[in-house]
């Protein structure tokens, strides 16, 4: 789960203590990191830049749903 810290927290990893870069970080899904969201640490990162998929082939035709069912 990607998490950054909340507005005007600093929190550390468990061990190394590193901090937490605010732009946030993938981390394991613990009972340290569940902890750290249920006080209101940390925000859980949702990725709401849209992801491009580029064909394969560029040329490749697309069929559509009613192409495929009449095949």
């Amino acid at each position: 789960m990607k998490v950054k810290p909340a507005e005007g927290r600093a929190v550390r990893f468990p061990g190394t203590l590193r901090l937490l870069e605010k732009s946030g970080a993938d981390v394991p899904e613990t009972a340290f990191w569940l902890r750290a969201l249920a006080r209101k640490d940390v925000q859980r990162v949702t990725d709401s830049t849209p992801s491009t998929v580029s064909p394969a082939h560029p040329a490749a035709s697309v069929e559509t749903a009613t192409e495929k069912a009449s095949a």
